[in-house]
């Protein structure tokens, strides 16, 4: 809900921190969407310098020419530039003024008005083993396939806080194609077996009964990663492009190197089995925390609601221990698509070594860090639209993106 503000062929939502010119996302820092947005709203007025800076930095201290970079940057995101002003005009000594004409646009509209799904549809499909894999398709465009990850579940997703976001988002102009892994949400939980190749037989049948059309991007989040890394190099002519977010090449017992680094993991299979053998959100809050670190208790509750209905306390210890075998560096280094690797700078569930360590294994990638503590990101952190704004611009045939957020 809020306003969307239309000037000089440019979108600009400050609820969103999403700035589009021409109908193309213009990646910028939040603080360049905060100075844009601020001068929009008072654009019946002159607005001083100090005024700005109070506005956008509050009470932290920074200097005249962080703002006057700022101002440089929001004029080259609108196409004006310190002579032609057009858009942002400098009142000399005095401060700046929101110049051009501007359309208001209202975005209390239902979703599929601004283009994202407003519902979705669930399929079912079988693997050769006799399980049952459940799928789910949104929104209309180009295929973007999604490999499941930690404890996914297509219905209660749908609106939760924690995944919310990401799927109206990800269907925003796409066909967002994603399911539930074997052993978990709508999917079949009494399985034969878990195993990181079974999972990645899984994305492919999925693949195949949505019928999806090569060549297609896919997207791969946390434990996904791997396996969509697995599915390019199985398949390197149906992958246009690979997206890794919070993504690992070795999972936590392969990359323990010291003892105590191995018995971390160790405590971490035995959590998740007390957590769900008790039904008890007191260990569940262990995951929450990590997941979801720069979080109210509000959403860490969201979360453990969401975990405790996905699947049994037999299957949470399973996928515990394939996710910390997962080996992917021989493969990694066979991906031939362009690869976007994404990772929170102070991730508390997959170190951001992990990112570095995929940046070096795969030979057409490049990285962008964001700035937050989160494994998942959340709507109203300013990472989120930073992502989006990524994301829009690889998949668009972007090359290497921004420089990364050190």
């Amino acid at each position: 809900m809020g306003t969307v503000y239309h000037f000089a062929g440019c979108e600009l939502d400050p609820g969103q921190f999403r700035l589009s010119r021409d109908g193309q996302v213009v990646h910028v820092e939040p603080q360049v969407v905060d100075v844009l947005a601020y001068l929009v709203e008072h654009r019946d007025r002159l607005v001083p310098r100090t005024e700005l800076l109070d506005a956008v930095w509050g009470d932290r201290f920074v200097s005249e020419s962080t703002l006057s970079s700022r101002l440089m940057q929001a004029r080259k995101a609108v196409g004006d530039d310190g002579h032609r002003q057009a858009v942002i005009a400098t009142v000399h000594a005095r401060g700046y003024r929101f110049v051009a004409p501007v359309q208001l646009v209202d975005t209390a509209a239902p979703p599929e008005t601004l283009g994202a799904a407003e519902t979705q549809e669930v399929r079912y499909c079988v693997a050769p083993d006799g399980v049952c894999v459940a799928y789910a398709q949104a929104g209309h465009g180009p295929p973007l396939v999604k490999a499941a990850n930690w404890l996914t579940h297509l219905e209660q997703e749908w609106d939760s806080p924690i995944w919310g976001h990401w799927l109206h988002e990800l269907s925003r102009g796409h066909r967002l194609v994603r399911y539930d892994e074997r052993g978990c949400g709508l999917s079949d939980w009494d399985i034969p077996q878990f195993s990181f190749d079974a999972w990645v037989d899984d994305l492919e049948l999925v693949i195949d009964a949505a019928g999806v059309q090569a060549p297609f991007p896919l997207l791969g989040l946390s434990q996904g990663g791997a396996v969509a890394i697995a599915y390019a190099v199985r398949h390197p002519e149906r992958v246009s492009r690979l997206v890794l977010v919070g993504a690992y090449a070795r999972g936590r017992l392969v990359r323990a190197q010291t003892p105590e680094a191995r018995e971390e993991a160790a405590l971490d299979l035995q959590v998740g089995k007390v957590a769900w053998r008790r039904d008890d959100d007191a260990f569940r809050q262990v995951f929450a925390s990590q997941f979801l670190p720069g979080e109210s208790r509000e959403v860490w509750d969201a979360f453990n609601r969401l975990q405790r209905s996905t699947t049994s306390t037999e299957n949470v210890v399973a996928f515990l221990d394939v996710f910390a075998h997962i080996d992917v560096t021989s493969l990694a280094p066979r991906v031939t698509c362009p690869t976007l690797v994404v990772h929170s700078r102070d991730d508390m569930r997959v170190p951001r070594s992990q990112a570095r360590e995929l940046l070096d294994l795969i030979p057409d990638s490049h990285l962008v860090m964001l700035g937050s503590r989160n494994h998942i990101l959340t709507a109203g952190e300013p990472a989120w639209p930073a992502f989006l704004g990524e994301l829009d611009r690889f998949l668009a045939g972007g090359g290497a993106p921004s420089p990364v957020w050190a």
